[in-house]
């Protein structure tokens, strides 16, 4: 029987044509100032978050894409 996945990572895979409102998102969700908020979005791919439970990943993928992002959860 396969283990059910608890725990995901969210990673931002674009920031699509609304990089300003993914910027903003990505500050509220991790809460890190503007500026890194800012860098972590135009590396890209990048890790949003590390270890969240499916409920809270795909809570913040519907922020991110609704903002225009595309999201992977790993």
């Amino acid at each position: 029987a396969a283990v059910e996945q608890t725990e995901f990572d969210v990673a931002l895979a674009s920031f699509g044509d609304k990089k300003l409102d993914v910027v903003k998102v990505v500050k509220n969700i991790t809460g890190a100032s503007l500026m890194d908020a800012k860098k972590l979005v135009e590396s890209a791919p990048a890790k949003i978050k590390e270890g969240v439970s499916k409920e809270e990943a795909e809570k913040i993928k519907a922020q991110i894409v609704e903002a225009g992002g595309q999201v992977e959860l790993k």
